[in-house]
Formats: structure tokens, sequence, C-alpha cells
């Protein structure tokens, strides 16, 4: 939602949810705790989260923080089980999405996780540009592989390598997750791909086999990174990702009934149709 010009209704992102909780998924990503200023689309987060029906979801509800003043509001809110924080392999990035260095950002990491743990909240850290960047910036995945001992130094349990504007390659995919996830066996690592609608299937396949099972998704893909250098590639879709399950005989649990509900519900929330 939030990468849309066109305010979307309060009442029409609490309905969209409330459809999407019924599906079960492991978690959802409702909202952020952010300056409006950064992202005015996601500024009624907290009336939204007060207005979800949780009823009898297995899903959990995520929401992104960048800072203490929004890890506090998530963390202080009941239905709010995960703090997101991006942090940035790119320290260039970095400095763009929350106005910090890397050093200074991975010290708030820290205090964000302190305020989770006392609020028995999850921290999920997204380690934004972790297949490269488009600033001309040294690349090396072992930068990726420092920071995360630096992160499981500290007692994280979940990291996402996002693929921020869509260039992560077979060779880079298959480096970082087939050294990471047998060494850290106490972190959950998942994937959070950009890419083309049509070529999604290459970057699954191969986080799969390297031991990945978490993966993000959107429907239809909406969304993604404005600095992405194609307007075609957006978020991995959902639906290719239930497909891809189906596939490989993963027992993903998902109501498609629900999820086709959800679907079309989609469609007109983000003015498809």
């Amino acid at each position: 939602m939030q990468g849309r010009k066109e305010f979307i209704p309060t009442a029409q992102k609490i309905d969209y949810i409330n459809r999407l909780l019924t599906v079960g998924f492991e978690a959802l990503d409702c909202g952020s705790f952010v300056s409006p200023k950064n992202i005015p689309q996601l500024a009624d987060t907290k009336e939204v989260l007060d207005n979800i029906e949780l009823g009898e979801t297995k899903s959990k509800l995520s929401v992104i923080v960048a800072n203490l003043s929004g890890a506090k509001k998530g963390a202080e809110h009941e239905k709010v089980d995960i703090l997101g924080f991006p942090f940035s392999i790119s320290e260039q990035f970095q400095n763009y999405n929350t106005n910090k260095s890397r050093e200074e950002a991975f010290s708030l990491a820290k205090d964000i996780k302190e305020i989770a743990d006392a609020n028995n909240k999850e921290l999920l850290i997204y380690f934004s540009m972790a297949f490269g960047n488009p600033y001309g910036e040294e690349y090396s995945t072992d930068f990726v592989k420092d920071w995360t001992k630096r992160f499981a130094d500290i007692g994280i349990k979940m990291i996402n390598l996002s693929d921020t504007i869509g260039v992560a390659e077979k060779d880079v995919i298959k480096d970082l997750y087939q050294n990471l996830i047998p060494q850290y066996s106490e972190i959950e690592f998942g994937a959070h791909f950009h890419t083309e609608y049509d070529t999604w299937n290459v970057k699954v396949d191969t986080a799969y086999e390297y031991g990945c099972r978490r993966f993000d998704g959107a429907i239809k893909g909406l969304g993604g990174c404005p600095m992405s250098k194609s307007d075609m590639v957006g978020n991995m879709p959902t639906e290719k990702l239930i497909s891809f399950a189906n596939q490989h005989k993963e027992k993903h649990g998902l109501n498609l009934f629900d999820f086709e509900s959800s679907w079309n519900v989609s469609l007109k929330t983000f003015g498809l149709i």
C-alpha cells in the first residue's frame, strides 16, 4: 500500500486486512509506525490496528519501525506481534532510508530489540540491498555475512534478505542461503524478493533449494521500490508463491477460497477495477 499516491480509505484497509487474516498466512505486514511525512499512506496504522478483527486467526501482525518512537508505539499495541526494522547493506541507502549510518542503525537496532523483548514482541531485521545496490558502491556477499554475525551476536532470530531493486542473481542467492542457514541455525532467514511478474521463479527456486522456507509476497506483486530500474519490477506475487508451494507439496495450510476473496477485494482496494 505504501507506494500508492492516492490515499486508500482507512475502512478499506481494515476490510482488506480482515479478509487476509482468514487466509492463514504466517504473518501480515499491516502498517508502519514511521513519520507520516515519509509514508503518508500509512499514517492511519494505529487506527487500522485498533479496528482489525483478529477472530481465530493464527496470523501474526507485523509493523515496520525505523526509530525508537515508532518501536515503542508498535511494541505497546497489543495486536502487534512483530516489529520489522530496515537495515541496509548499502551505506548510502541506509542514510537515504533512515537518515543514519549503518553503525548508527545497528546501535538503534539493539535499542529496539530491548523494547521488543520487554514487550514480548519479535524483531525482524530486513537486510535491504542484500543482493546489490544502484549506487556503484562496492558489494560482496561477505558484507552480508559480516553483518549477519553482528546481528546474531546481539540475539536476532529473524532476518529477511531483501532484493530491494530486483537485481538478485542465482549465484548470489545460492551463496548467501547456502552459507548462512547452516551456520546460524538459531536464525530464521527469509526472502523479500522484488522481481518482474513473469521471471520470479529463478529467485524462489534457488532460495528454496538452499534452505529458505519463508518468503514475503504481495497479491499481484503490487508495490516495490521506486529506485528499481524497471517499472515492471514489483514485489513477489503471492499467487506465484502459493503455486510454487503446491508444486513442491509444501503444506502451507492456506484457505484458497478466502485467498480468492482477498484477491477480489485487493482489485478494488488498489483501484484495479
